[in-house]
């Protein structure tokens, strides 16, 4: 019982999801720490995995959402704007960071919406 809870897809979806933001919460924080030391380029999710990730989860089947692992690697897409070769910008990274919060919250509730499912299950009751 408890595996049908933890393999439907949307659940698997969103512990992926949730992978990659708290990944890319680490690349934020990291590009904000950096963005006055020369030659530091900005960090990001993998492009790769995050079009691996869209495939797994437009398929709709969960199994190839669970050995997904999300990396880290250079933004090949951020150029360096000042002249000391960093290419990290504050309002990029701020408007990042609130789309992530965002992205962490909705995945929460999905989540929490699975495991109240589970409790309700176990106890019979929501709360």
């Amino acid at each position: 019982m408890i595996d049908a809870i933890f393999n439907q897809p949307t659940y698997q979806t969103a512990r992926a999801m949730m992978d990659v933001t708290a990944l890319r919460f680490e690349a934020i924080s990291s590009n904000l720490a950096n963005v006055e030391t020369p030659n530091y380029k900005r960090l990001d999710v993998s492009p790769a995995f995050e079009s691996a990730l869209k495939d797994a989860i437009s398929s709709g089947e969960p199994n190839r959402l669970i050995g997904m692992r999300p990396s880290l690697e250079i933004d090949s897409r951020a150029t360096a704007n000042a002249r000391d070769g960093n290419s990290v910008t504050l309002e990029d990274e701020l408007m990042a960071m609130n789309q992530t919060t965002l992205e962490h919250q909705l995945e929460t509730q999905a989540i929490s919406s699975s495991l109240l499912k589970l409790r309700m299950a176990i106890t019979g009751r929501a709360a």
